[in-house]
């Protein structure tokens, strides 16, 4: 299933822990999503999953959480989107 990648951050907060969201819409729907990322050493990530705009139908959203646990690729290029939105 294809997805878009609307936009992406990622930052250090003042604890210097990583802080990244990608906000992104898949397959067919226009529903808005945004993932977002934390990790203390860069390294061994922690997510969060919602809504970026308007909330959207629960089941897609289910469904879509369960695909990140399992679909690497995807959850990957989410963050990787994140990841490389970070300013050299």
């Amino acid at each position: 299933m294809s997805y878009n990648i609307i936009r992406a951050s990622m930052h250090k907060d003042e604890e210097k822990h990583w802080l990244g969201q990608t906000v992104f819409t898949i397959g067919d729907s226009k529903t808005e999503y945004e993932i977002s990322f934390f990790s203390k050493n860069g390294k061994d990530w922690d997510y969060s999953l919602h809504f970026a705009g308007e909330p959207g139908v629960e089941e897609e959203f289910l469904k879509l959480d369960e695909r990140l646990e399992v679909d690497d690729e995807l959850y990957d290029d989410l963050l990787d989107a994140a990841i490389d939105s970070i300013p050299e």
